[in-house]
């Protein structure tokens, strides 16, 4: 959808020229997100807004969607391309409803239609309609104004999206939310995005692909994985950090390390079977679960041997459990958080899958360092 041909930006200042961008070349595949990363004054930004022509090329080309750009009017190439900004930019006189419908305004849309589509994007971003189309921005949070930023971007549904540290300025706790929202709705939307940031943990968890910048020029173009378990180079893997192998717990999923075989025993049932059961597996604990698969505790074989009765008057509960769509770095975050080695493992209706342990995380961040050392 977006392909950058040798692109490159220098600016003329007094006694001197700077080369902001450097030949960049590359290609983002339609529906996915490319993050643009690295430190500041590295051309990141100087690119993105090539692509719209906020900044003029000095030469190379920027192909969307296989049209060259240069030959498309410039209101007409920025009307076909959403853009968010950290600084968000809402209109203060103008409610959120009309704030969205913007550009739908100037592109001739039926009013009703702009309407529907405002609320549309509103629920999207988990804001209730009924609740904030009426509002101004300034009755509205940080967070939520990034929020109504983006339902607006989209709100003429483009198919490109150019997006600038948009969610830099939001606390910890709110900009994890949005980066949440952001991604399931680019599950249904499937918009080709550029991304600029300069938050490595967020190029991780938000890019499809990830490009690396360095005075000017396109380092490494690849993606997260590859990234973290291959860079390109010493500035890469400088920049990546020395805990580089420890941020792609973000990329693994608790249902890529599970044991799905993990045994299990019924409330109901006799403690003679659960030590039965657990000696025939080799296992020191057992997930206790009800009739309907349901985690309702364990019960670990030294707490029971030489005890009798029913699973149900000596099971422990646990201090907590993870989902099969879950990163690792959740799931290792609880395992500590309740000091435990293991947690049991549940899909969306509550239902027991299986198990992940410390000991199949290790094992999993181990094949990398595998991998690494046979590539080399």
């Amino acid at each position: 959808m977006i392909r950058l041909d040798k692109l490159t930006k220098i600016f003329d200042l007094p006694g001197r020229q700077v080369i902001a961008a450097d030949q960049i070349s590359m290609e983002v595949p339609e529906g996915e997100i490319c993050v643009l990363l690295g430190p500041s004054g590295c051309g990141k930004t100087t690119t993105l807004k090539m692509i719209n022509r906020i900044i003029t090329p000095t030469s190379g080309k920027v192909f969307i969607n296989g049209r060259d750009t240069a030959q498309i009017d410039t209101v007409q190439l920025r009307r076909s391309i959403g853009y968010v900004i950290q600084q968000i930019g809402l209109f203060p006189n103008m409610t959120i409803e009309e704030n969205i419908c913007v550009v739908p305004k100037l592109l001739g849309w039926d009013k009703l239609k702009a309407k529907r589509k405002a609320a549309e994007m509103l629920e999207m971003m988990a804001l209730d309609p009924a609740t904030f189309l009426r509002r101004y921005p300034k009755e509205l949070s940080g967070g939520q104004q990034q929020r109504v930023g983006v339902a607006r971007a989209l709100a003429a549904d483009p198919p490109v999206l150019l997006m600038d540290e948009p969610f830099g300025a939001i606390d910890p706790i709110n900009r994890e939310s949005i980066q949440d929202e952001f991604l399931k709705m680019q599950q249904v939307l499937r918009k080709t995005v550029l991304f600029v940031s300069h938050d490595i943990d967020e190029a991780v968890k938000m890019g499809d692909k990830v490009a690396i910048f360095r005075e000017g020029k396109l380092e490494q173009f690849a993606t997260p994985d590859t990234l973290l378990a291959h860079p390109a180079s010493p500035f890469v893997a400088e920049f990546l950090g020395n805990d580089r192998t420890l941020k792609r717990l973000r990329l693994l999923r608790v249902s890529d390390v599970i044991d799905v075989h993990a045994p299990t025993v019924q409330l109901a049932s006799t403690l003679v079977h659960a030590q039965r059961l657990m000696q025939e597996h080799g296992q020191a604990y057992m997930v206790v679960v009800d009739a309907q698969q349901a985690v309702r505790g364990a019960l670990y074989l030294e707490d029971i041997l030489e005890k009798s009765g029913l699973v149900h008057e000596h099971y422990e509960r646990l201090p907590s459990k993870t989902y099969m769509e879950e990163d690792l770095r959740s799931a290792v975050s609880s395992m500590f958080r309740h000091n435990v080695s293991w947690l049991p493992c549940v899909d969306e209706q509550e239902r027991f899958q299986g198990c992940i342990t410390q000991r199949a995380v290790r094992h999993a961040l181990g094949d990398i360092y595998r991998v690494e050392q046979e590539s080399e």
